[in-house]
């Protein structure tokens, strides 16, 4: 017979929820988004490193350093160094957020219930979640770009189909991302684990392929395309602002990860050896093959697909494309599809199961890329490209995203002092339905964000939005909670 209350039990410091019928029954509850149990938690250090190896080894990231030497004006060392901090940066938000998703099992949506409230955390997961299908319809053109130059490298008619060929690859590497995430959160350890060493030999021979045809030294020495004379302090703090926006997303629901990690030593250690570096070196490689690609393929190429869709040996075309289809599905699977198939959930968990909400952020980023894919069928004529697309979203959302990582992190270690309450977080009687301290410290620093996009004074605001807005979200949410004495909520001792 099933227990009526619900029990928390401690080993080693992870706290497992036996769930009652008080939680069984609740509306905020699912099976799909209960905290993992201790002996599902089997993430050691080298699988967390795997996991950041496949995420940053992308297109996006190979492109960050065209990225900041076109668009925000820095010199190619300052953009390599923007790129080595930002993620040093960055280490900071993920590391903290991921404390409460190891002790506890729970993913980002849950947690966000301590600091918005149980009904209010469906408005920061939803602005996560969106921003997340943009990302994964990016990703997608990427993997379909890469299906369509594979299959051409094989079959001599396929690359006739042109534009038409490269939305038929969309449409299968589409799939192929969903039925990784269908098969659960194992499949996707695996991909990562498996795919980060091939990724790694994917780098070292692109850049074996480079190095004889760029003067690194030449390369350095490049001026900045930034006005003559102009200091570049405001360039390069806009440009880390970016590089930071990058993966704001990830230190915000990092919780969905960290829930499968074996121990707070793993998460932190996974993540330390498996980001900055990657980040960077994958970066530099982008930098170094820009530059080099006059010279391999005679003309100017900025990303990788199209690059070695140039080389004349369809074998070797075709092994390349495979392996950039695994890094792109890698790093989309897990960045991009894990945490708005949470948050839908969130929403409304006995209507929206794991499959449907999995299946809604497939047609979400459908529907987000549809404008680039009529392009390519020629049914729609258009100046906007892709890359002028996430260079800009770069800068905006982070600016959104920043107040949301500094609430969290203020309400976890500051207001309730690492102690929530297991099953509370899943019933309606302990946190309340909305956290207006939460919502005022989100909303004061995106409205000055707003403001100051139309103002030459405080323009700095929005270029340093990340930072500012992290910094002012966390203050006023810790300056509101003192002022009306919130203290942490009272918690059972768990059962041992």
């Amino acid at each position: 017979m099933q227990q009526s209350r619900s029990q928390v039990t401690e080993r080693d410091g992870l706290y497992e929820l036996v769930a009652g019928r008080d939680v069984l029954d609740s509306p905020r509850y699912n099976h799909d988004i209960a905290p993992t149990r201790v002996q599902e938690r089997t993430w050691n250090r080298w699988h967390i490193t795997a996991l950041w190896v496949g995420m940053a080894v992308c297109v996006p990231t190979y492109t960050l350093g065209g990225v900041l030497t076109a668009y925000f004006g820095l010199s190619v060392g300052e953009a390599l160094l923007a790129i080595l901090l930002a993620n040093v940066v960055v280490l900071i938000p993920l590391t903290l957020n991921a404390f409460p998703g190891t002790k506890y099992g729970i993913p980002f949506p849950v947690l966000l219930r301590s600091s918005f409230g149980v009904l209010g955390s469906n408005v920061p997961c939803l602005i996560r979640a969106v921003v997340a299908c943009g990302w994964f319809g990016i990703q997608t053109m990427f993997g379909g770009l890469a299906i369509h130059l594979f299959l051409g490298s094989i079959f001599d008619g396929w690359k006739s189909l042109g534009g038409t060929g490269e939305v038929i690859g969309f449409l299968i590497f589409w799939v192929l991302n969903l039925w990784v995430v269908l098969r659960g959160s194992e499949s996707i350890k695996w991909l990562e684990t498996l795919s980060a060493p091939l990724l790694v030999l994917v780098g070292a021979g692109l850049l074996v392929w480079a190095l004889p045809n760029v003067s690194l030294s030449e390369l350095m020495a490049q001026p900045p395309k930034r006005p003559e004379g102009a200091s570049a302090t405001g360039y390069f703090f806009a440009g880390l602002t970016a590089m930071v926006g990058f993966w704001a997303t990830l230190s915000l629901n990092i919780p969905d990860f960290s829930r499968y990690a074996k121990s707070q030593k793993d998460q932190i250690l996974g993540q330390i050896i498996g980001l900055p570096l990657t980040m960077f070196l994958f970066a530099a490689l982008g930098v170094v093959l820009t530059a080099a690609s006059p010279a391999l393929v005679g003309e100017m190429v900025a990303d990788p697909v199209n690059l070695i869709g140039h080389i004349q040996s369809p074998g070797w075309v075709a092994l390349a494309m495979a392996l950039i289809i695994v890094a792109t599905l890698s790093t989309n699977t897990a960045a991009n599809i894990v945490s708005p198939t949470n948050d839908f959930q969130n929403v409304a968990p006995k209507l929206i199961n794991r499959t449907r909400a999995i299946m809604l952020t497939g047609v979400i980023g459908l529907a987000m890329m549809s404008h680039e894919l009529l392009k390519k069928l020629g049914w729609l004529v258009s100046d906007l490209s892709l890359e002028s697309v996430y260079s800009n979203w770069l800068l905006g959302y982070s600016s959104l995203l920043g107040p949301i990582a500094g609430i969290m992190v203020v309400d976890y270690f500051l207001i309730k002092k690492q102690r929530l309450d297991l099953a509370g977080l899943y019933r309606d009687d302990v946190y309340p339905a909305w956290n207006w301290a939460g919502f005022i410290a989100f909303g004061i620093p995106v409205a000055l964000t707003l403001l100051s996009m139309g103002s030459d004074l405080f323009s700095w605001f929005y270029d340093f939005g990340w930072f500012t807005g992290s910094l002012l979200g966390g203050l006023l949410y810790y300056g509101l909670c003192s002022l009306r004495g919130a203290s942490p909520v009272a918690i059972a001792k768990p059962t041992l």
